[in-house]
């Protein structure tokens, strides 16, 4: 018991350290790239050099309530629970928050493992919100979501789809590379087509929204 109490101990001192150092120095490397076989094209860029509209489509699309929970919206996940009960393909309620500790700290994993990762993922989670501002978890995530086939963050996305830099999107151009965020390997970003086109105009046109309500606010202040 002593030493189960000591390795618990050990981990809980040792990740809140690693998120600590996290909150000033960039994410080097993720589980997720090491065991990519695509390889890693990552180009790490603060988030004063990545245009506002891709943190206004990153919340349009994945996380309307971004600036009020505290790294859990309770109501998508309750809501995900009853569709994923009803039947058919599993849809997950994960805040902007939750997938960038997934993304940084643990692994993606299907199975048994991905409800093993799950409740590391709740602890890292509120570990970056405690740890972090909003404004640093949103730069971690637009730094290491994949955004394609080997392609990590939205700096090496927007150069290989548009040839141009993050800090240069447009609303259109923001909206596709969101999109395609939840399936970046099969949805296509540059030439979309059906649910993925659909969707990004959706998502394009809910970017004023995003900026004139203020739902970015908690990134800018």
């Amino acid at each position: 018991m002593r030493l189960l109490l000591k390795i618990v101990l050990a981990f809980l001192l040792l990740s809140a350290g690693i998120t600590l150092l996290y909150r000033f120095v960039p994410v080097p490397v993720t589980i997720t790239m090491l065991t990519d076989a695509n390889g890693i094209t990552k180009d790490w860029t603060p988030l004063s050099d990545i245009d506002r509209n891709m943190v206004a489509a990153a919340i349009a699309a994945e996380d309307g309530k971004f600036c009020t929970h505290n790294g859990f919206d309770t109501e998508a996940i309750e809501n995900a629970m009853k569709r994923n009960a009803e039947g058919g393909r599993l849809r997950g309620g994960s805040t902007i928050s939750q997938q960038t500790a997934k993304n940084v700290f643990l692994w993606q994993g299907e199975g048994w493992s991905r409800y093993a990762r799950k409740g590391l993922e709740v602890w890292f989670t509120f570990l970056i919100e405690h740890l972090w501002d909003k404004r640093r978890i949103m730069e971690v995530y637009l730094n290491v979501a994949e955004t394609g086939i080997g392609t990590y963050g939205v700096e090496a996305g927007a150069q290989r789809y548009f040839g141009k830099s993050a800090a240069s999107l447009t609303p259109l151009q923001a909206a596709r590379m969101a999109a395609a965020l939840p399936s970046p390997k099969t949805r296509s970003v540059k030439n979309p087509a059906g649910f993925t086109r659909r969707y990004g105009n959706t998502i394009s046109a809910r970017i004023g929204t995003v900026r004139n309500s203020g739902f970015d606010a908690c990134v800018y202040e």
